[in-house]
């Protein structure tokens, strides 16, 4: 069975790791250290990454990446997003999985 790895700030250090899952704490200046040894262990299926991590412009890197790993990279919203914002990055995610448009009425 694969394992699920979260990669989140500080902010949120007990979380997930209460859940059984591993979670590994990261800032701007360590979090693609920390996801490329995460996506290098064989063991890894799922790694869901806060997306506050992702703001210095790493995200056109992590896109990179995801495309040449094996398993699921997914990124997880900030908590201090709007509500219209919300359901953009839902609506994203289901275009990417299902590949094409669904509008949400939520």
């Amino acid at each position: 069975m694969k394992k699920i790895a979260f990669i989140t700030p500080g902010d949120a250090e007990f979380g997930f790791r209460l859940t059984g899952t591993d979670q590994h704490i990261a800032d701007e200046g360590n979090v693609m250290t920390i996801l490329m040894r995460t996506m290098a262990d064989p063991d890894a299926g799922l790694i869901i990454i806060d997306e506050r991590l992702l703001q210095s412009g790493n995200e056109e890197k992590v896109k990179d990446m995801e495309r040449s790993w094996h398993g699921i990279l997914l990124v997880l919203p900030s908590p201090e997003r709007a509500g219209a914002e919300i359901e953009d990055y839902a609506s994203r995610l289901i275009r990417r999985a299902i590949g094409y448009h669904v509008r949400l009425n939520i």
